[in-house]
């Protein structure tokens, strides 16, 4: 393993996945384990079955001693001067004396231990039947203990190809671990699933709800606060009437009552960005300062303006302002709690090159100069997630025509301002408005990204899936199975979906089992609603087809997760500028398995990087997590993630690992979901993550494994200090010759549509667009042959 000389913390914790039994059992007494207590001599200088490993610039000491546990010799690993790096005692890697694994199973681990460091941890590494040996994972930061302890932990579920494992403690800051009595046994089969509780066809495809109130406001952001509410942010609405009259609102909606509560909104916040901060308020960046023009000449413009609404007093407060404009930015907080911001447009309606940065300590946007910059632009709300290393990857999801030139997917490294494409995204310029998301665990690092159409020359939205595994050293996207196929409707009512029919405006949200629920979508541009849901799972990278969305939700509309376990679904703005303010919720599956595990106390909610954090559960569960809540819009979520939680298991009282990497799972306030053997999962409780705890030696600089470290890509450094990106005023893809600014009529109509008046007029009617007035002298469409100011009027389709 080599060094990448950053200073993110990389202790990665796996999937903990499987039956937990009342007690910590396991299908067989026998410890896998040769020579687990050392007492067995090797032909060298270690005991057999346990080798030497480790990387890096460190000063290091093994040594086979007599302060053992039991019996007469342990193993003690010693760290006197670090640089980088980690020094570890493995079971030697070798058929004689790795562990035999069967593929999906899991296995408790443990072992007896004395620390001086808090730097050390329990890794794990696996055996390909092709690759070979390679690191698998790290399941336990150990805390310091003076005197002998015992550490417990779940493997997940052994991969596909894996065939034996090996596993010790690593050291990876000044100090020592002395270990001893090591266990390793395997979990028993889950046992078999309950009875459905609901009719058959809510127990495979679950069941969707049209809630009978309304969602009063025209939103197109949602927000699920830490008290369970959610916060919905229309500003005007995409509305321009409302824009004038200076009429901007947000709502916060309560699942637990039903209930609406309209909030006064400062500043039109429509399209703007959204982050949840370390304190659980809601960071708000830039919004709608002006609609394009009439005549078209003029785009949107975005303003400067930044506010943070608090939901214990359910108000907005401003901020500093931004140094540049960012309609449709990007908004993903890091692992120390700072926020950056790429993307969208200016006031002046041209794209922002400006990196923006919030700093969590100071509490407000730091000044251009202060935060580094590549002058490059990402377009609009380009997906950035967070990766493991503190790095960001753009998954190429972003809204608007084309992508950005090269692969259509990168790497940006902060630290070094460089920017490396990323190879294997299919047809990267037909992404638009399609929906990225970090896969449960976040601990492996591998990203789906789904569907897409292009708003400019609008195509059928493709069936296009891609996932890319960024512990690779040279990731790159693989394609993945296509999106199963739903019914479309052309404006005539649903027909079946055909050839290689998809869907663009997807909403992708991450469920407490571990799988992906996608949902919502159209075809077109503002147009011809697809209606079909499915679940993907990460573990068989496959879609199942489930019960889908009665309701239309194309441009505009949102999904998320409730605390619950639920999804609600909210919008839908197609081009005759009308909106959906119907609400869905989508009750999965799992929610009709049976009784819900139940956590029946958290003894602290307050929990900080490398804790083990103990709960109580009314029976026994097979893994719990951390879900980080939704701030959503535009398909766009770059901060949802699902961490996992190793276990330890006493009875009803279970020990939870925390990850020890803020780059896992930044700070700020998480849904801790339990979850049974058989994907029955608990309403969440509330905990909130800080840290950084397991930075406690003085010089203990991260431990760092080598992911996504030898980027082939092309590099790009930091180009010439430019002002802006021209970007044309047509970038939404609706021409503003007709209607008003609320009206999007397409540049480009579907390939199904001849390009004749007849043709386009009868497509913009059964669409419900309505009478639309010409917008100065030009008809690029040709919808107003005799002239007379109105298109598709009755001389104008006898003219044809």
């Amino acid at each position: 393993m080599r060094s990448r000389r950053r200073t993110a913390l990389l202790a990665a914790m796996g999937l903990a996945g499987g039956l937990l039994l009342s007690t910590p059992q396991s299908a067989s007494a026998a410890n896998l384990i040769k020579n687990p207590g050392f007492e067995t001599a090797g032909t060298g200088d270690m005991p057999y079955c346990w080798q030497k490993s480790g990387w890096g610039d460190n000063d290091f000491t093994f040594t086979t001693t007599a302060d053992a546990h039991s019996g007469g010799k342990a193993m003690k690993v010693e760290l006197t001067r670090r640089a980088d790096g980690d020094r570890k005692a493995l079971i030697t890697e070798s058929a004689d004396c790795a562990p035999v694994v069967a593929v999906g199973k899991q296995y408790d681990l443990s072992l007896w231990y004395r620390t001086t460091t808090p730097d050390a941890n329990i890794t794990l590494f696996r055996h390909d039947t092709t690759a070979g040996w390679q690191y698998w994972t790290d399941l336990k930061t150990l805390e310091m203990a003076a005197d002998w302890t015992r550490a417990t932990v779940r493997t997940p579920e052994v991969p596909a190809g894996t065939d034996r494992i090996s596993w010790g403690v690593s050291v990876y800051g000044t100090g020592s671990a002395t270990t001893d009595d090591y266990t390793m046994e395997q979990v028993a089969d889950p046992v078999p699933p309950p009875l459905c509780t609901g009719t058959a066809q809510n127990c495979a495809d679950g069941r969707w709800d049209v809630l009978p109130a309304q969602n009063p406001v025209r939103s197109m952001h949602s927000v699920v606060l830490h008290n369970g509410k959610v916060l919905l942010i229309a500003g005007s609405g995409n509305d321009p009437e409302k824009f004038e009259a200076g009429t901007f609102t947000s709502a916060v909606y309560d699942p637990a009552n039903g209930t609406y509560k309209i909030i006064p909104t400062p500043k039109d916040m429509f399209c703007a960005g959204h982050v949840q901060l370390q304190d659980g308020r809601v960071l708000v960046m830039s919004g709608n300062k002006g609609y394009p023009s009439a005549d078209g000449k003029i785009g949107y413009q975005g303003y400067k303006d930044s506010y943070v609404f608090d939901p214990e007093t359910e108000t907005y407060t401003k901020t500093n302002d931004m140094n540049d404009g960012h309609w449709y930015p990007s908004a993903t907080i890091l692992g120390n709690g700072d926020v950056l911001s790429f993307g969208g447009l200016k006031e002046d309606s041209t794209g922002s090159v400006t990196a923006d940065r919030w700093s969590q300590a100071e509490q407000r946007w730091l000044p251009t100069w202060q935060v580094k910059q590549t002058w490059s632009y990402w377009g609009l709300y380009p997906s950035m997630i967070l990766m493991q290393d503190g790095r960001l990857f753009y998954s190429g999801s972003h809204v608007f025509g084309n992508n950005i030139p090269g692969t259509g997917a990168a790497i940006y490294d902060y630290d070094a301002n460089t920017i490396t494409q990323v190879p294997g995204l299919q047809k990267k310029d037909e992404r638009d408005q399609s929906a990225s998301v970090l896969l449960p665990p976040a601990q492996d690092q591998k990203v789906l990204t789904i569907g897409g159409g292009n708003i400019d020359s609008n195509p059928d939205a493709n069936r296009l899936t891609d996932v890319i595994d960024l512990k690779q050293p040279n990731p790159q996207y693989a394609a993945g199975p296509p999106l199963p196929q739903g019914t479309v409707d052309f404006g005539n009512g649903k027909v079946a979906q055909t050839g290689d029919q998809g869907k663009m405006y997807a909403s992708a949200v991450l469920l407490p089992d571990g799988k992906v629920l996608e949902t919502g979508g159209a075809l077109h541009n503002r147009a011809n609603p697809v209606f079909e849901t499915s679940l993907y799972d990460p573990a068989t990278n496959t879609f199942d087809p489930v019960a889908a969305d009665p309701q239309a939700r194309g441009y505009h509309s949102s999904a998320f997760l409730l605390p619950d376990g639920r999804v609600m679904a909210t919008g839908d703005n197609p081009g005759n500028g009308s909106w959906n303010h119907n609400v869905s919720v989508y009750t999965p599956p799992y929610l009709f398995k049976g009784p819900r595990p139940t956590i029946t106390s958290v003894i602290d909610t307050e929990w900080t990087y490398g804790d083990t954090q103990r709960i109580t559960v009314d029976r026994p569960i097979a893994k719990a997590e951390l879900i980080r809540p939704a701030a959503v819009t535009h398909s766009s979520d770059p901060n949802q993630r699902f961490v996992d939680l190793p276990l330890s298991v006493d009875g009803n009282n279970v020990d939870l690992n925390v990850t020890s990497n803020p780059n896992l799972a930044p700070p700020g306030w998480y849904m801790l979901f339990a979850v049974d053997a058989n994907g029955v999962p608990s309403v969440a409780r509330w905990v909130h993550l800080q840290g950084p705890a397991a930075l406690g030696a003085a010089d203990a600089s991260p431990h760092i494994h080598s992911f996504a470290d030898d980027l082939e890509g092309t590099v790009q450094r930091p180009g010439k200090k430019r002002a802006s990106q021209p970007v044309g005023p047509t970038v939404s893809g609706c021409d503003r010759h007709y209607g008003s600014a609320n009206v999007c009529v397409p540049t480009a109509f579907p390939p199904q549509v001849k390009k004749t008046t007849a043709a386009r007029c009868a497509w913009l009617g059964r669409n419900d667009y309505g009478r639309l007035r010409i917008n100065g002298t030009d008809d690029p469409l040709g919808l107003d042959p005799d002239k007379d100011g109105v298109a598709c009027g009755k001389g104008d389709l006898r003219r044809r």
